[in-house]
């Protein structure tokens, strides 16, 4: 299969589906065809936006290291939470997403100005990013919400913290499941303006230690903070990385089948 399209790909996985049915387990079938409509889809939609997802834990700092990328406060920031119930998306290059944003079911949209600081500049590609509810929200609805969402977007961003980044539920429920969509896979290591730089180091090898027993050696991991605006930078240009090249949505798809 190596030398395959993405759409070779899909309609071998549909050869497969038909000929699998009443012969392999309903489960794997089910699967199979789930995935084959989902990706299907998804090919057919804009190829000019790339979709990124913002994830992550209650009190993490999601939200507003979601402000901070695009350069205002879109999303709620409170100290009650759940804040985010349901996702919110700003969009880059509008034209050609309304029907995306339509299939990922996404009704809160703002549409990014030129003059925003949003990332960065409407010749890169388009971009789509979600701020998703918490994965581990005490809102059943919510954490639903998140976990469909993650399913359908091209590029995953997990913001962590320093308090939560190895809780077990993240990695069992979610992150181990992606070792082979490390390629659309970035963690973000946030508020490190709370630890001295002997913690921060031990926080960051430790995660990466944490994300290897994953499978997910080697995924990018950013060091940020949301309050002073270390690392959103560097956020943005991996962003605008993967809206310029137009390579998230295919990655996506391949990892998928």
């Amino acid at each position: 299969m190596g030398g395959l399209s993405p759409a070779e790909r899909l309609d071998a996985l549909a050869r497969a589906v038909e000929a699998g049915a009443g012969v392999l387990p309903a489960d794997v079938v089910a699967r199979a065809e789930a995935v084959e409509e989902r990706a299907g889809r998804r090919m057919r939609l804009s190829a000019e936006h790339t979709v990124a997802a913002f994830a992550g834990a209650t009190g993490s700092g999601k939200s507003s290291l979601f402000n901070a990328v695009v350069g205002e406060p879109l999303a709620a920031v409170d100290v009650l939470r759940p804040t985010t119930s349901e996702a919110l998306a700003a969009v880059r290059g509008a034209e050609g997403a309304a029907p995306l944003l339509d299939w990922l079911a996404v009704r809160r949209r703002h549409v990014l100005d030129d003059d925003e600081q949003a990332p960065p500049t409407p010749d890169d590609g388009g971009l789509v990013l979600l701020d998703l509810p918490d994965h581990d929200s005490v809102v059943v609805e919510h954490r639903l919400e998140a976990e469909r969402l993650v399913a359908l977007v091209d590029l995953m961003v997990w913001v962590v913290d320093p308090q939560k980044y190895a809780d077990g539920a993240l990695h069992e429920r979610y992150l181990r499941p992606l070792a082979s969509h490390r390629d659309v896979v970035v963690v973000v290591l946030n508020q490190v303006d709370r630890l001295s730089p002997a913690e921060r180091e031990a926080c960051r090898r430790d995660l990466e230690r944490l994300l290897a027993l994953d499978g997910l050696p080697g995924v990018p991991v950013l060091e940020a903070s949301a309050r002073t605006g270390e690392g959103v930078a560097e956020l943005r240009a991996a962003l605008d990385r993967a809206a310029r090249r137009r390579e998230a949505a295919v990655a996506r798809v391949l990892a998928d089948v």
